[in-house]
């Protein structure tokens, strides 16, 4: 069971206001308010449709993904773009790595700043994955 909301800090409502986090028992959860009752959604819920989302984009791209990633790093060799393409295939593995740690605060700030959020109903579906940045099919951003 994931012990904190991995997105923390990043989820909003359809209305555009910040959603707390909190719990219940061990259980992390979202706290949306909708009109004074304050819904508590699972953040595993929320947080696994965030990934699911996350893995899709992924999906097809690992090759120049695992590429830009070890030319960011510096590691170009043949060796560290295989371990990293390897991981992006991997991905559903690392879901409940990543819901025990979480992502870091600085990481999660930084998302923030540049504007990357995500959008939830009052039931916790997700409405929207906000990346800044990713050009949409129709050549917007």
């Amino acid at each position: 069971m994931p012990k904190k909301a991995i997105f923390e800090g990043l989820v909003y409502d359809e209305y555009g206001h910040p959603v707390k986090t909190g719990f219940i028992g061990d259980a992390p959860c979202y706290i949306v308010d909708d009109d004074g009752f304050m819904r508590h959604i699972p953040a595993e819920d929320v947080d696994r449709q965030v990934w699911q989302y996350m893995q899709e984009q992924i999906k097809g791209n690992e090759d120049l993904l695992s590429e830009k990633a070890a030319e960011m790093l510096g590691q170009e060799d043949i060796f560290s773009m295989a371990a990293i393409q390897n991981q992006l295939k991997n991905l559903d593995a690392q879901f409940d790595q990543l819901a025990n740690m979480g992502i870091p605060e600085e990481s999660r700030l930084y998302m923030g700043m540049i504007g990357f959020r995500i959008v939830i109903s009052i039931h916790g579906d997700v409405l929207e994955v906000v990346q800044p940045g990713i050009v949409n099919g129709s050549g917007e951003e």
